[in-house]
């Protein structure tokens, strides 16, 4: 599903005249978030989002699961394991997307991953595993499991959009009861956007720290001077466009696919072959290379693109790791 463009905008007659379901909707999501989780019986750190679509939480987890790594707190992270099959809970290993999501494929180059749709029964197994402590995938607004720090993630981009509740606007819940039960936002690059959500989030008394992600010097030396065809299948392909733009890269085509996108044999066919007709170098995100990965339908296109890798880097980078850590007990 792509996200519809009128969620972005201030509010119009589409949001107006879905505001009723919306409202039923965030009734029913403020309740939910209102009931007690189950605790972990070790520190659960939670990064989610406010919106519907993508952030850069992944980023975000893999950055707090490698602090708590250098600070011997042996974190493990626990994903829903999107676009999966598998209920688990299950540690993820030699899998492929299609089995336990393409985003813990990714976190689990990080750290050990589980993935379990029972967010309190993946803990469990975590702890009994030898998790010290847990770093959440996303899961924020669901009441399964207790979390001792939630850190919301906003595009500076796109910041909360039309401010109203799915499906009138693209938040999760009500914005009060999200800040309520958060201690932090992290605003991911620039944008006025952005600059209206932190002030929103400092009204509630979060601290707010400043993310950006950052290509890996290496790879992006490798691409420089290089015409590039750009395709992404995650929550907001415009967010990695605007990365690639930003770092010079000469991009002449882009091509959008839905988040958790599986490509179909014509699709991939199609980029391979565009790219090979117009002299241009496939790239894409390290998300999408996962889900391509072991997918026979994709097969040539996985052959055929490269991802390019990127990190998130936090401009409070001391206060950050400081809240994390006391979070985690250290």
């Amino acid at each position: 599903m792509r996200d519809p463009a009128f969620w972005w905008r201030p509010a119009g007659v589409a949001a107006a005249l879905l505001s009723p379901l919306g409202a039923i909707y965030g009734a029913v999501a403020g309740a939910r978030m209102a009931q007690a989780g189950r605790r972990a019986g070790v520190p659960v750190i939670c990064v989610g989002n406010l919106t519907l679509g993508g952030a850069g939480k992944t980023p975000a987890a893999i950055l707090a699961a490698q602090i708590l790594i250098d600070a011997g707190r042996k974190p493990f992270v626990l994903s829903r394991g999107y676009g999966g099959t598998l209920e688990g809970p299950v540690r993820v290993d030699a899998h492929r997307a299609s089995e336990v999501g393409d985003e813990p494929l990714l976190l689990a180059r990080a750290a050990p991953t589980v993935v379990a749709r029972d967010r309190a029964a993946g803990a469990e197994m975590a702890r009994a595993t030898g998790a010290g402590s847990i770093v959440m995938d996303d899961g924020f607004q669901s009441p399964n499991l207790h979390k001792d720090l939630s850190i919301l993630m906003v595009d500076g981009r796109r910041g909360i959009g039309n401010a109203r509740v799915f499906p009138a606007g693209p938040l999760r819940a009500p914005l009060g009861a999200q800040l309520r039960r958060a201690a932090a936002v992290l605003v991911i690059g620039k944008g006025a956007a952005g600059d209206a959500a932190e002030r929103v989030a400092r009204e509630h008394g979060l601290s707010v720290f400043h993310g950006r992600l950052e290509p890996d010097g290496e790879a992006l030396a490798a691409l420089k001077g290089k015409p590039v065809l750009a395709f992404a299948g995650i929550g907001d392909p415009e967010k990695f466009f605007a990365t690639l733009g930003e770092a010079g890269l000469d991009v002449r085509a882009k091509v959008s696919f839905p988040d958790h996108h599986r490509f179909s044999r014509e699709e991939a066919s199609a980029l391979v072959e565009r790219a090979k007709r117009e002299g241009l170098l496939l790239l894409t995100t390290e998300k999408d290379m996962a889900r391509l990965s072991g997918d026979g339908d994709a097969a040539a296109l996985a052959i055929a693109a490269q991802a390019l890798p990127v990190r998130l880097t936090v401009a409070e980078q001391s206060e950050f790791r400081d809240l994390i850590l006391r979070a985690a007990g250290s």
